[in-house]
């Protein structure tokens, strides 16, 4: 199976409102979508493969960036890998994806830092695991940025944005 079509299930996932990959992956995609995938993996084959996908993933939010307007949004978001009960048995992203804890309580796998314009277009991104001060980033996100840059609570005195 291609990566292009793993990267395709994978975004479907995010944009549908399942709650677990599992019974999205096996109640949707291998009972409905085997004609438009018809190299299908197994379960527990794609989830091997998952792994392998952040790097493509990154690399296409690169290409469909947008340009600086002189107003910039910032903030975070949980990409959680799996439930916390099942942390200790969890060996897709062994050794990447770290505990988080976010308002909503704890969670294991990754952040997504975004920077946006006042248009809704991503002028920057990055994947942090989810130990990550939200800060940490702010500086190589907000690199050669000009105007306003507003974000949350939680990043105050991370950075000033020259005018």
């Amino acid at each position: 199976m291609t990566t292009s079509k793993c990267l395709s299930i994978v975004i479907a996932f995010h944009q549908s409102n399942h709650r677990d990959f599992k019974n999205f992956y096996m109640g949707l995609v291998q009972r409905y979508w085997r004609e438009d995938f018809p190299t299908l993996l197994s379960y527990t084959r794609f989830l091997h493969k998952m792994s392998a996908l952040i790097i493509p993933m990154c690399a296409y939010f690169q290409t469909v960036k947008g340009k600086p307007t002189g107003i910039a949004f910032v903030d975070s978001t949980s990409l959680k890998v799996c439930h916390n009960i099942r942390i200790p048995r969890n060996r897709a992203f062994n050794g990447i994806a770290k505990r988080g804890k976010r308002t909503m309580g704890w969670f294991y796998g990754f952040k997504l830092h975004l920077l946006i314009n006042h248009i809704g277009e991503i002028i920057s991104l990055k994947i942090t695991p989810g130990n990550t001060n939200d800060r940490t980033p702010i500086p190589e996100l907000c690199k050669n940025l000009k105007g306003k840059l507003y974000a949350d609570k939680g990043y105050i005195g991370t950075i000033s944005v020259k005018n």
